[in-house]
């Protein structure tokens, strides 16, 4: 009673103790989930022009994305698929918005009616789509969620599918090429001229007589920005400390194989006496032991010499049942092989047959349980042992085999692995003539074996398969390893570390905010992310567990988003520069008016080109040279046209002819021959546009 008093003389005291322990709980979890900040960056993957992509939903279609994708597929690929899809759909709804664009009831159902019409569900009697069938499907499936829903999705596709044909094609309606391009067009390609022309090629000056400074690539980086802007860009340096099994372990497990080939004894508590276990050597059930011993599996099939593993080829066809050749190391295993059994066996079989299926027989509409499908195909049997004429009348009446029933049921010569295993054993085993009747998943067989061809040597072998695993002690070892080395490096020199250490450094360059694979490491996230953290420095070491492996990696470059390094920039910027320099150059060292003092006093020759045109502007023994053309096409015969710098050197020109082509009555066949050049691309470049001119928070990188 005087606890209870005390409770209650507290009971506020105790309920503000609770309170507080609830809120530092919650709070606690708050924290956990990104703190009580609204920064959409943690519950957005991304937001478009003020639409965001919200995460669960967005993780949602990715985990579909990878169901579609298969197993293997890296979750970057699946988020990547996905946000490409998200963002192309809200920047193009936004345009079916604005121009009032909606999808008409007899839109969807023409859509509707050409996707489903091979499909037999929705077809009638004559095999013609059916809306009647359409509308009694519809109905049946609104009570399963599942399927209903699918329905709704694949609705919802077609609707997308519609919106956006009719959005491109009012796009590339408006595209469409006028008359006055269409000559524009045919001038380009038949109007010719004929040219004399200096040229000075750059090449006659030297590179290193041009220097281009750092300054000037900067000023020319940020007079082209668009050009040269990046993405937030890292640089890393790593090596690998191996955790592959030691000279220890490989022995090890070259011992354990070997204690298969030997009977063993065993204590038998239920028994109180000791049991002897056989070995690999003397089992007479090789089949079990495989499968009680072995990281894969018996296979209980004829190997012709082809089939054979080529390392033990040669070896396991020489021995005799019984033999056993091992231990041999493959990869990362160790193995011992037994020769089962040894015969010979065509390369090719031919055979006939009826196939009786459990369940609905397409052929003859009957449905049979496992013993009715038994039973028909013993029965059909037993006539055709008396009368074997009647087998392509029961195959065409009976059988459900669709690939082989035109051709009265016959597979012609085929190989030993092509059928399943039951189909296949009676084909190669049995005699020319023989005829019986067999099971497989796809129901029983009735088979006829016509001809064999080709008999070679075959044979049957169990493999033991062991792996070599890394022990505990060489992983403790390469922890203890990889460890010094990452306090090592982080004292002095990486690459110096990595040399006294004789470990391969590795560099890495240009990693991207999304990239996912490492070159030499594969897919590591954890890696890349590391390198972006705002807290990551450059000279930064880690050490990452990638299986049994370590890698200790360096940052040793951090690039926000902007502009090209100068360094970065400067194999394509340094000879754009070079190239200004030496017409700069060029030109302060011609003197003269014309053609011919230009040449002569830089040493060259006049030439001549005839018959030049726009539509390909190649100047001979100088290249393709639009400028220097265009320009020519400017003046009339008999003029010349000032120093032109074109992309191989420094031009005179004099046009020595003009020759325009025949006017045409009408130009429509250039028109659309150019509408047609320029259709094919503009959906791509449409999306392209209005994808560069979206305002798009990109947050994946928070994500994977």
């Amino acid at each position: 009673m005087a606890v209870l008093n005390k409770i209650r003389q507290r009971s506020v005291f105790l309920i503000i103790i609770i309170a507080l322990a609830l809120f530092s709980f919650v709070l606690a979890d708050v924290l956990r989930n990104g703190g009580l900040s609204t920064d959409k960056s943690q519950a957005n993957v991304a937001t478009v022009n003020g639409v965001d992509l919200e995460r669960t939903e967005f993780m949602t279609k990715v985990e579909n994305m990878r169901r579609n994708l298969g197993p293997n597929a890296p979750a970057g690929q699946a988020i990547n698929a996905v946000y490409e899809q998200e963002v192309r759909r809200v920047v193009l709804e936004e345009q079916y918005e604005e121009l009032g664009l909606t999808v008409q009831g007899n839109q969807l159902n023409d859509a509707l009616s050409t996707t489903l019409a091979g499909n037999e569900t929705f077809q009638d009697e004559a095999g013609r789509f059916s809306q009647a069938k359409l509308d009694e499907y519809i109905a049946s499936i609104r009570t399963n969620r599942q399927a209903s829903q699918q329905w709704d999705d694949f609705v919802e596709s077609n609707k997308k599918s519609i919106l956006e044909n009719t959005y491109f094609t009012m796009v590339k309606a408006g595209l469409t090429s006028t008359l006055a391009e269409g000559e524009q067009e045919y001038r380009y390609e038949n109007d010719k001229v004929n040219l004399q022309f200096a040229y000075i090629p750059f090449t006659k000056i030297p590179d290193e007589d041009v220097t281009v400074t750092d300054a000037e690539i900067e000023a020319y980086i940020k007079d082209n920005k668009k050009e040269f802007e990046v993405e937030p860009e890292v640089d890393i340096q790593y090596v690998t400390i191996s955790g592959k099994a030691s000279q220890e372990d490989i022995d090890e497990a070259r011992t354990s194989i070997e204690e298969l080939l030997k009977d063993t004894v065993e204590y038998n508590e239920v028994s109180k006496l000791n049991d002897t276990i056989t070995g690999f050597a003397n089992t007479n059930d090789v089949e079990a032991f495989v499968n009680a011993n072995s990281e894969t599996p018996y296979q209980d099939r004829w190997m012709y010499k082809q089939d054979v593993p080529l390392s033990i080829r040669d070896t396991v066809f020489t021995m005799n049942p019984g033999a056993i050749y091992g231990p041999y190391k493959v990869d990362n295993t160790f193995n011992l092989t037994k020769v089962v059994a040894k015969r010979q066996l065509p390369d090719s079989a031919k055979v006939r047959h009826i196939l009786i299926p459990i369940g609905l027989n397409q052929t003859d509409s009957i449905t049979r349980t496992k013993e009715e499908a038994k039973k028909t195909a013993d029965s059909l049997l037993a006539i055709l042992k008396t009368n074997k004429n009647k087998f392509p009348e029961f195959v065409e009446k009976h059988s459900s085999d669709v690939a082989s029933i035109e051709k009265d049921g016959v597979y012609d010569f085929f190989p030993y692995n092509q059928m399943v295993p039951a189909f296949r054993d009676y084909s190669f085993e049995k005699n020319v003539g023989d005829m019986g009747v067999v099971e497989t998943r796809f129901g029983y067989h009735l088979i006829e074996v016509l001809g064999q061809k080709n008999p070679k040597d075959v044979i049957k072998i169990a493999t033991v398969t062991k792996d070599i695993e890394t022990s505990e002690k060489t992983l403790n070892n390469v922890f203890s390893e990889a460890t010094n080395f990452e306090l090592d490096a982080q004292k002095g020199d990486f690459a110096e570390t990595a040399k006294a250490a004789s470990l391969p450094l590795k560099p890495v360059n240009k990693i991207g905010k999304l990239d996912a694979t490492i070159p030499g490491v594969g897919n590591n996230r954890e890696i890349v992310k590391w390198a972006f953290e705002e807290e990551t420095n450059v000279g930064d070491i880690k050490r990452f567990g990638v299986g049994d492996d370590y890698i200790i990696a360096q940052l040793t470059r951090k690039s926000p988003k902007g502009l090209m390094s100068i360094a970065e920039a400067s194999p394509r910027v340094t000879p754009i520069l070079r190239k200004e320099k030496k017409a700069e150059k060029i030109k302060e060292g011609v003197s003269g008016t014309t053609v011919q003092e230009v040449a002569s006093s830089q040493g060259v020759t006049v030439q001549t080109a005839t018959a030049v045109t726009m539509a390909s502007p190649t100047i001979p023994g100088a290249g393709n040279e639009p400028l220097v053309v265009g320009t020519a096409f400017g003046k009339e015969a008999g003029q010349e046209t000032d120093l032109i710098v074109g992309e191989n050197g420094v031009y005179k020109v004099r046009v020595l002819a003009f020759n325009p082509a025949p006017d045409l009555d009408n130009y429509a066949s250039y028109a659309n021959q150019l509408t047609a050049k320029e259709t094919p691309a503009v959906n791509g470049k449409v999306y392209t546009a209005l994808k560069e001119a979206a305002e798009i928070e990109d947050n994946r990188a928070n994500f994977f």
